[in-house]
């Protein structure tokens, strides 16, 4: 598939120096930056919130590709907006309907994701998948950086890349969790077009993000 996009996650970068870091990334040619937000309630971990987000948009113009693992939700879809989101990425058992979570990110003209757990089923988004922008596949259990990537899990991508291309929508396939150069080709194949990955872009070839970006981009 061409057109594959890499969302760097910066959950793996320096966080004393997150500007600069994020800065280049962009010089290195990724297309979104990934930012994990974790809640400690939702998932068992604590990350950044909206002010952090506000402070570092200044360092880029690529899009902010915000993945909240938050509950409930709906409390902080405005903040994160506000912040300078662009694209919002929401779980199914985050909201107790998922429909309105949908909309009211969109009247934040906002671009919306809706991600799947290894343990959700495909069909929590399938009902929603012509309203979305994004599918986001999790290929570990969310929560922490650093886990194996779940193979069985692209049983999943090969399901809506079919749904999607049937119905001609334009929902991209993201997929986020143990990404490294082996695997991101066979989620490539599987129809994935946006691959999250942190620990390779990071630290694979000494730290060479641009290296490192393009041989995840070419699979």
């Amino acid at each position: 598939m061409s057109n594959i996009k890499i969302s760097p996650s910066i959950l793996s970068a320096d966080f004393s120096k997150l500007g600069s870091e994020i800065q280049n990334l962009e010089k290195a040619k990724a297309d979104l930056i990934h930012i994990d937000v974790m809640d400690g309630h939702f998932v068992p971990n604590i990350t950044i919130g909206p002010e952090v987000i506000s402070k570092l948009r200044k360092y880029t113009s690529l899009p902010f590709d915000v993945h909240l693992m938050i509950s409930p939700v709906d409390n902080f879809i405005k903040n994160f907006a506000e912040a300078g989101a662009d694209i919002i990425t929401i779980h199914p058992e985050a909201t107790d309907n998922l429909e309105n979570s949908i909309k009211k990110i969109k009247s934040f003209k906002k671009k919306v994701g809706v991600s799947l757990n290894p343990e959700t089923s495909v069909e929590k988004v399938l009902p929603v998948l012509k309203l979305i922008d994004l599918v986001l596949v999790m290929s570990v259990n969310p929560g922490f950086g650093g886990q194996k990537f779940m193979k069985e899990t692209l049983e999943k991508v090969k399901i809506l890349r079919k749904e999607i291309d049937s119905q001609k929508y334009n929902t991209e396939i993201e997929i986020d969790g143990g990404i490294n150069f082996e695997n991101s080709k066979k989620a490539i194949e599987a129809g994935v077009n946006i691959l999250v990955s942190g620990t390779t872009i990071f630290k694979e070839n000494n730290g060479d993000l641009k290296k490192n970006i393009q041989l995840l981009k070419t699979g």
